[in-house]
């Protein structure tokens, strides 16, 4: 049996205007963690949401590096965290 992975989800949505700020934000702090992640993605959405995954070796529980709080000025809410632990990838059926 393989080791687990476990995927950290970080979402926050940008004070007004401030989408580009709080992305390259983001993309600092996943950069600087203290361990390289197995897979990092950042992506954003409408009104100005920011999202941050990083897939790591190890389990649901397991302490994981993850993204701080940024500046309340920089956010409207509270930073948003997920964990999902990786059941595996799904295959394409095959083409006929």
């Amino acid at each position: 049996m393989s080791a687990p992975v476990t995927a950290l989800m970080w979402e926050a949505r940008a004070a007004e205007g401030r989408g580009g700020e709080l992305a390259e934000w983001a993309r600092a702090r996943a950069a600087a963690l203290p361990r390289r992640p197995l897979r990092s993605e950042l992506l954003r959405a409408p009104q100005d949401r920011v999202l941050v995954i990083t897939w790591w070796q190890g389990g649901y529980a397991d302490e994981l590096p993850e993204l701080p709080e940024p500046d309340p000025a920089l956010v409207t809410r509270p930073v948003h965290r997920w964990r999902f632990e990786s059941l595996g990838a799904v295959q394409p059926p095959a083409r006929r």
